[in-house]
């Protein structure tokens, strides 16, 4: 029997460790650039992973590695882990973190929820927030575009897909952001844990509370539909449907939030580029794929190999974990011509902002929905949007890349 080859020594300098390093997290595309040319699948022994950065390679990983990749319950208390029994209880429910037969019995179940004709019926009201959250920055006369659009915008609208009441919406946004610190950071920042679990605590208590007074008091919403949810006879038990729109709520705000944010940033570093989207609106489509590609929401993925398997010339092990770095294969020269180039008319831009595969981002025609509502009315209605004179804060998630604020000007006479 042949000898299997051993993971490559990684130079400590291309560790996505680095990541931690401010300067790195705002600026991770030189180190994606470095580990595609010399070390584009590597086990990080810093992060105890093997990491891939070329397009067909996350690729590759995306379509054909497990995404059964959370510890059971039963795994977290053997180690003394009992605290973080109550979130791995939940997240082996989430459809992010199944695969088949389980994944497509709950994606089917969801989907027939999530329709298609639910998120078109959201236009009307996703333009109705925007125009209310520009006109009350044009009323002020400043805006720090994070806090004040691009994430209430996406947090109202999830409260309303969901029929909660729109009141709730920040306490919605704020256990959100506490779980999406979790799925990115969970590695690095074991101290987060406390804060996630009485998020998670305080969630399941909300939505439990929702589905047992929901007939007397809430609207037609994505928690009813779900868990009015029925194909081929079986339903989601109260505890799927728990965790499943904990899950959906979690990337509708995040991912959105990050889009918008990142993609209005890119806009003003380049203004000639925010000048031809504003010249040619009806660009916006292609555009808003171009700015997913560029600067992605989502910036890398966890997923476990599922079988001893060659990638890239090196042998990944069975059971090995395995980071999918999307937004690295999202500027590989070898798939998109001049890729740190931002062009808004790119044609044939298949990116993996949104996953690929059965774990294509399940809430992505609605991200798409609000950055194209957004954009074009930012555009329109903030005459001379420029970025203010203040040093930029990326969020401590290195997985889900954002912004902590973005203080922008404007015209005010206009």
């Amino acid at each position: 029997m042949a000898s299997q080859p051993a993971a490559p020594s990684l130079d400590p300098s291309l560790s996505l460790y680095h990541l931690l390093n401010p300067a790195v997290l705002a600026d991770p595309y030189p180190l994606y650039a470095r580990l595609r040319e010399e070390a584009p699948v590597a086990w990080d022994p810093y992060l105890h992973c093997w990491v891939v950065t070329r397009y067909d390679d996350v690729m590759a990983v995306l379509k054909d590695f497990s995404a059964d990749r959370s510890p059971s319950p039963e795994f977290m208390r053997a180690l003394g882990l009992g605290q973080i029994e109550p979130l791995a209880e939940v997240m082996c429910r989430q459809m992010l973190f199944l695969d088949a037969p389980a994944h497509t019995r709950l994606r089917k179940l969801c989907s027939a929820a999530f329709t298609p004709r639910r998120v078109e019926r959201l236009e009307e009201y996703i333009t109705e927030i925007t125009d209310e959250l520009i006109t009350a920055a044009l009323a002020k006369g400043s805006m720090n575009l994070v806090a004040d659009f691009a994430e209430p915008l996406p947090a109202i609208v999830t409260a309303h897909l969901l029929g909660m009441p729109r009141a709730d919406y920040a306490m919605l946004k704020g256990w959100s952001a506490d779980f999406a610190e979790m799925l990115g950071n969970f590695q690095h920042n074991p101290g987060g844990v406390a804060r996630v679990i009485k998020s998670l605590e305080e969630m399941t208590r909300y939505f439990r509370s929702a589905i047992h007074e929901e007939h007397r008091k809430l609207n037609d919403g994505l928690v009813r539909s779900l868990v009015e949810a029925e194909v081929d006879g079986g339903r989601l038990t109260e505890d799927e449907v728990i965790a499943n729109i904990i899950v959906t709520m979690v990337g509708g705000q995040e991912t959105t939030t990050n889009l918008i944010g990142n993609g209005m940033l890119t806009l003003m570093r380049q203004p000639e580029r925010m000048a031809q989207l504003r010249s040619q609106p009806g660009i916006i489509d292609t555009a808003i794929e171009e700015l997913l590609r560029y600067e992605s929401p989502s910036q890398h993925t966890g997923r476990i190999c599922h079988a001893d398997t060659m990638l890239g010339g090196h042998l990944i092990p069975k059971g090995a974990p395995v980071l999918a770095v999307m937004a690295a294969g999202n500027r590989d020269p070898d798939r998109f011509v001049d890729p740190n180039r931002l062009e808004l008319t790119r044609t044939g831009n298949r990116h993996l902002a949104f996953g690929w595969a059965a774990h294509f981002c399940f809430g992505a025609s609605l991200a798409r929905m609000e950055a194209r509502i957004a954009f074009n009315a930012l555009l329109a209605r903030l005459p001379g949007l420029a970025l203010a004179d203040r040093p930029l804060v990326w969020r401590e998630n290195l997985g889900l890349r954002g912004l902590t604020a973005l203080p922008v000007t404007f015209n005010t006479e206009a």
